[in-house]
């Protein structure tokens, strides 16, 4: 074997060692990091720099609870460790082929590596500009961005998914030996979303961080909980242990799926009558890999056509129960 294909199986190998920890698995040679994005998107960039998922890379290595994580994980270098990084940090690969870390949680993280994206999602046309482009050529720009590799947020579910990707620990040895949690408290997309990480800056000309639409939000809202089933649901397919990390998920999943009840009987939809046809609480037991893996695959399915034909306008009942301002999550900055 060539010394050449020896560095593509290492690497290769590595990003297939990382897909068994949480994060979204950046394929670091195609990483261009957020200055790459702040060439125009600046508010946006600028309102990221003061969220904690840009702080984490001065802090959370120093906080005494990772401190303490690590020594149980037998884990010496937090910021250079994949288990810590492909959630709290981003790296990017070097001309050398060395690992590089250069930002906290970034625009990558959520919107995809952009090497294979970037230089489409700036064309605009001949000689246009993002003011002139043709609705035509716009369309046709944003389905070769998402063939590249871009999560756009148009597609609700594919965005989303990845904060829970991190939000929700798929990994039973960090959370049993390891002491970490097995999910945030109270994590919910709308109140996530909405507080100090919104970045809505294009809708008003780059004037104001805008708000989101009501129906918007009570989509969101529905959609949060179809992707914490499902995401709970992978959580306790792979527990193998009776300990802290499968009795949360299993607790998870079986409260997660109750409150899909108690929506499907307040504001129907067919995606939901689905999951709940689909899943069954007798499941969620220890060493149940396959058969809950499928499930959460099926689950994934009626997210995604809920997330395509959702419509806000149908979920107008759910308006009490979709979290208000005062909820969500940190300060929104530049709002309007």
């Amino acid at each position: 074997m060539k010394v050449s294909d020896k560095i593509k199986f290492l690497l290769s190998f590595i990003a297939l060692f990382n897909l068994t920890y949480a994060g979204p698995n950046l394929d670091q040679s195609k990483v261009m990091g957020p200055e790459s994005c702040g060439e125009c998107h600046t508010n946006e960039v600028e309102v990221w720099k003061k969220t904690h998922h840009a702080t984490t890379i001065d802090r959370m290595h120093r906080t005494d609870a990772a401190k303490e994580i690590a020594e149980k994980m037998g884990i010496r270098r937090i910021k250079s460790e994949s288990l810590c990084v492909e959630c709290h940090y981003t790296n990017k690969q070097t001309t050398d082929l060395k690992s590089e870390l250069i930002a906290g949680i970034s625009c990558e993280s959520c919107h995809g590596e952009a090497r294979d994206w970037i230089d489409i999602h700036n064309d605009y046309g001949d000689g246009a500009k993002k003011e002139t482009e043709s609705a035509e050529h716009k369309a046709a720009r944003i389905e070769k961005a998402i063939l590249g590799g871009m999560k756009n947020p148009r597609d609700l579910h594919e965005v989303a998914s990845n904060c829970f990707q991190c939000h929700l620990v798929p990994n039973e040895k960090l959370v049993n030996v390891g002491g970490h949690t097995a999910g945030s408290a109270g994590f919910d997309l709308v109140a996530w979303l909405h507080g100090e990480v919104r970045h809505n800056f294009l809708r008003t000309g780059d004037k104001a961080n805008a708000d989101n639409s009501i129906e918007s939000k009570r989509e969101l809202f529905v959609l949060g909980i179809i992707l914490d089933l499902e995401n709970s649901l992978r959580g306790t397919a792979i527990a193998t242990q009776k300990a802290t990390y499968g009795i949360t998920m299993a607790k998870r999943s079986a409260k997660v799926l109750a409150k899909l009840g108690q929506i499907q009987q307040i504001a129907p939809t067919k995606e939901v009558e689905a999951i709940l046809g689909i899943v069954d609480k007798s499941m969620l037991k220890l060493n149940n890999k396959e058969q809950l893996t499928s499930v959460a695959e099926k689950v994934a399915v009626q997210g995604k056509l809920f997330a395509k034909n959702g419509s806000g306008k149908s979920l107008a009942a759910l308006d009490k129960y979709v979290p208000k301002a005062e909820k969500y999550k940190g300060e929104v900055f530049g709002a309007e």
